[in-house]
């Protein structure tokens, strides 16, 4: 009798858990429809639903940031950003756009450090890093003098 509770209570756990993984997914993928429609308001729900249900889902912080972005709110876009680089450091998009806030701030060490970072993970996004490099090269010496 006891085998058929241990049996029972894993089964309702493992149904459980991939409820819950649905659920994000479902809400990662319904936000990503609305953010290509340009939708951003009902896509910052979805996308903060799917971390309710999933606190490490990077993808949606990332497109949390890209809609704040959009918004022009740094801020948050920063605080995402900077949540998705903690998740998944290697993601070449959040480090992409980190890149560019640090630029325009004209926080050039910050700059070089990411694009260090970049550089050792660069698949897709390599000719972009490059120019961004050459607009900080062009910067760097008018903000010496």
């Amino acid at each position: 009798m006891i085998n058929y509770k241990k049996i029972l209570l894993t089964l309702i756990l493992v149904v459980s858990f991939n409820s819950i993984s649905y659920a994000q997914d479902k809400y990662f993928n319904e936000g990503l429809k609305l953010f290509n429609e340009e939708k951003y308001e009902d896509a910052k729900f979805l996308f903060e639903r799917s971390i309710v249900f999933d606190p490490k889902a990077s993808n949606s912080y990332l497109y949390l940031a890209k809609i704040y972005e959009f918004e022009k709110d740094i801020k948050n876009e920063e605080k995402n950003l900077e949540t998705t680089l903690l998740l998944e450091p290697n993601n070449e998009e959040a480090l992409l756009m980190s890149m560019r806030i640090a630029l325009e701030k004209t926080n050039y060490d910050k700059v070089k450090s990411l694009s260090e970072t970049f550089s050792r993970v660069c698949a897709k996004l390599c000719k972009e890093k490059d120019e961004i490099l050459e607009t900080l090269k062009n910067l760097e010496p008018k903000n010496e003098s």
